[in-house]
């Protein structure tokens, strides 16, 4: 029976019991994974008039997506000269995160859309009206909802919902705002066993989602056009490609990941993933974003969803600034852990997956002394100093002590340098009177230097001409400090190498299996000569 009205149409009676029918028999067999994703762009910003970046696109994604709500009408007839693939028209409204129109002005837009796009997304607590259905047929509808969900139950009453509307895809989507609350749409899709339902959470810790889901039978995965995002969370369409190897989905038997707050700029699944197409492992690798560390242990980690959905969670990496909470969660831990007071590496105990024990490992030495070791600088009896009494620091100063050095720790705060010098048996010297020119190798383990405005570690000046430098932190390219180092002709190791050594070592501890030195250089935009 058809509403007579367009007011939102409820399922009938008739249309639940099918849809709760077809739910149990999809549920009967594991979902098989695809091959490949449907790759959506997002466009959030209005586009040049010549139409270039949407051309563009075309290389990238398989359907592009118009948020009208943020650039307003386009020609249909315009964006079909421009782009190759599918066209879907997204008009989100305010109550699900987006500045689309409500009521009249609304369904009007959803029927103009109608005459021209490929798809339409009808929102299922607004758009369910005859009017809109009766204009968009059901091969040409996505039904979307996006809210909280904070259990499993809740999310099940939302796909019973959109499900009884015939649609080519439903999108349900929640807000995740603590770690585990993300693992409620990848439960859906487990339990489900259907390929029309993209299920993911929104929001920085909710973002790996989106890369699991398509593991899980979702066949659409969502990348931002440009710089803009459509919603919380979400990543370029192009790092979908290049970290993730989007939109073929690579085959997968075990999960790994880097765990931090913030998480998302990380070059880490660049690195790991590139190293697993190379190797052929079965493995994905993403970025968990974790306010809470103990959180994130409890309820991500300690969970059995992974080992239930096929993915066992088979290694971590850990980033700022959980590094010290790392090593107090884990069972055990290895010399350069405990000495660095930090890990950044955790590794599943013999038997971890049924105990949940994991022990802790640090490789952030072998990022700072690898890459020295490289430029052919041997670090046997050479003067080494590290500014920085932090959990790099220590590592760095581990590393250099380890490969024969002579090392001091240089600080601001000088009883914070000086407890941790001590710790590690090493001399201190406050960074108010540091002669850098008495040193052979400088490393800077601060965020002193990284913007034009803020000071310098050190004069790059006072440096010998033959010293080595190395700084920690990674970013768009060369630190002011790091710059001016090179300017003197001084070798300069720079963020992404301490990142790659580290990474190479860490890789091997996690697979069993060393990454290729020029695969990794190369996935980091690293020169041959590096």
């Amino acid at each position: 029976m058809n509403p007579t009205t367009d007011e939102p149409r409820l399922a009938t009676p008739t249309e639940v019991a099918r849809s709760a029918t077809a739910e149990v028999a999809r549920t009967a067999t594991p979902t098989e994974v695809a091959a490949s994703a449907t790759l959506v762009a997002s466009l959030t910003e209005a586009p040049s008039a010549s139409g270039g970046e949407v051309r563009a696109l075309s290389e990238l994604a398989d359907c592009l997506e118009v948020r009208a709500d943020l650039v307003g009408d386009i020609g249909v007839d315009w964006l079909r000269e421009r782009f190759a693939g599918e066209l879907l028209y997204t008009l989100r409204s305010e109550a699900e995160g987006g500045r689309g129109p409500v009521e009249a002005e609304r369904r009007t837009a959803l029927l103009s859309a109608a005459c021209g796009y490929d798809l339409v997304d009808i929102e299922a607590d607004r758009d369910l009206g005859r009017a809109v259905l009766d204009a968009v047929e059901p091969r040409r509808r996505l039904v979307s909802w996006h809210g909280r969900a904070r259990n499993l139950k809740v999310l099940r009453g939302r796909l019973r919902q959109v499900s009884g509307v015939e649609a080519r895809l439903y999108k349900l989507v929640t807000e995740a705002r603590h770690s585990g609350e993300e693992l409620v749409p990848l439960e859906l899709l487990l339990g489900a066993g259907r390929d029309d339902i993209a299920a993911f959470s929104m929001g920085a810790v909710g973002a790996w989602t989106r890369l699991v889901a398509p593991r899980l039978g979702a066949p659409w995965i969502y990348g931002a056009a440009g710089p803009l995002a459509a919603a919380p969370g979400q990543p370029p369409v192009e790092r979908l490609r290049v970290d993730y190897g989007l939109p073929n989905l690579h085959r997968a038997s075990r999960l790994f990941g880097v765990v931090g707050h913030p998480a998302a700029h990380s070059l880490s699944p660049r690195l790991h993933n590139a190293g697993y197409r190379d190797r052929g492992e079965e493995a994905l690798y993403v970025a968990f974003d974790a306010p809470s560390f103990e959180t994130f242990w409890r309820e991500i980690v300690l969970s059995d969803f992974f080992d239930r959905a096929g993915l066992p969670l088979s290694g971590l990496s850990v980033t700022a600034p959980h590094k010290a909470a790392a090593l107090a969660a884990a069972s055990e831990a290895g010399d350069l852990a405990r000495g660095t007071q930090g890990a950044n590496t955790l590794l599943p105990c013999r038997n971890g997956a049924a105990s949940r024990r994991w022990r802790a490992e640090s490789t952030d030495p072998e990022g700072v002394v690898g890459p020295l070791r490289r430029y052919g600088i041997d670090l046997e009896d050479r003067e080494a100093v590290v500014i920085g009494a932090g959990g790099a620091g220590r590592a760095a100063a581990l590393g250099l002590a380890a490969s024969g050095a002579r090392v001091a720790l240089a600080n601001r705060t000088e009883s914070t340098g000086r407890a941790a010098a001590e710790s590690l048996g090493l001399d201190f010297v406050p960074l108010d009177e540091l002669e850098p020119g008495d040193f052979d190798v400088v490393i800077n383990a601060t965020a002193l230097g990284h913007r034009a405005e803020d000071p310098l570690p050190c004069d790059p000046a006072a440096l010998r001409s033959t010293a080595a430098a190395v700084e920690l932190v990674y970013g768009g390219g060369q630190t002011p400090w790091s710059r001016a180092l090179a300017a003197r002709g001084l070798v300069v190791v720079d963020g992404r190498e301490v990142l790659l050594h580290q990474g190479l070592a860490q890789f091997e501890a996690m697979t069993g299996g060393p990454l290729p030195f020029e695969v990794g250089a190369a996935a980091l935009g690293l020169g041959p000569a590096r």
